[in-house]
């Protein structure tokens, strides 16, 4: 039977991983940033449920130890957690652009640079990366999580070189839209650290904030990230890509194939 961890949880995509991978008789750590949500975890009946903040280290190092002393192994990492910092990149503050790789990217890496020396030892394992479809193409006023994640592309591009011939396979999820807490969260990301106001971007904002969960389009449930994530475990070598909503299908294609200025036209209209 193997084991998982999962980070973020609290909400979407780490919490339906959860619940799907269960269901399916994998044995999953899943962990979440608060107290709170960690409780709630618990109450859902996930016994294994830990605190993990994953900007910083020692609680890292605890959850991997606190699994090994377990298990005595670790199966799969599956980075999920992260957030979304909208704004035109003229309005985001250095600051907030370093807060937004703190998680989406620096936590990322602490946590996979963490697990790879235990992977090393016991001979094999799988490391998920959660990337976006925002880490193939960029949109309009998303140019911190844009960042973060094509940083996140290029990490893992490397670490699979790095980790050919070792049995242990790194996998890049694309994913699009996915009914979650992203966007409330994300929207209230944008109220916090953009000053709207006097923003020349002000009536798009304005438009963002007022637009409803249903008219974003090719919106899938996080089931579908579940079910991709239990693929990767049963798999003996994981794709190193999954594409994951119509929307990543699409707009991957459109990358490939389309000059930049088309490209770019093309996403003016959609954002």
């Amino acid at each position: 039977m193997a084991n998982i961890v999962i980070t973020g949880c609290s909400s979407g995509i780490g919490l339906e991983s959860a619940r799907y991978l269960k269901e399916r008789m994998v044995t999953v750590y899943p962990s979440a940033r608060k107290e709170e949500d960690v409780a709630m975890l618990k109450s859902l009946g996930f016994e294994n449920a830990m605190q993990l903040d994953v900007t910083k280290p020692e609680q890292i190092r605890r959850v991997i130890e606190t699994v090994l002393e377990k298990e005595g192994s670790i199966d799969v990492w599956f980075n999920n957690a992260g957030y979304g910092q909208p704004g035109a990149i003229e309005d985001i503050r250095t600051d907030v652009l370093r807060e937004q790789f703190e998680t989406n990217v620096f936590g990322l890496h602490e946590c996979t640079r963490q697990i790879i020396p235990v992977m090393r030892k016991q001979g094999y394992g799988k490391i998920i990366q959660h990337s976006s479809v925002l880490g193939l193409v960029s949109l309009f006023g998303r140019g911190a999580y844009n960042a973060s994640k094509y940083a996140i592309e290029g990490l893992t591009d490397t670490l699979r070189l790095e980790l050919a011939g070792t049995n242990i396979y790194p996998v890049l999820l694309n994913t699009g839209p996915i009914t979650s807490n992203f966007r409330k969260n994300a929207m209230q990301k944008l109220r916090e650290n953009v000053d709207i106001e006097h923003s020349v971007f002000a009536q798009k904002y304005a438009k963002s904030l007022a637009a409803k969960k249903s008219e974003v389009p090719f919106n899938e449930e996080a089931v579908s990230v579940a079910q991709v994530v239990h693929r990767i475990i049963l798999a003996d070598v994981p794709k190193p890509r999954y594409y994951i909503t119509k929307a990543t299908v699409i707009l991957g294609f459109l990358k490939r194939v389309l000059s930049t200025t088309l490209l770019d036209k093309i996403l003016l209209k959609t954002g």
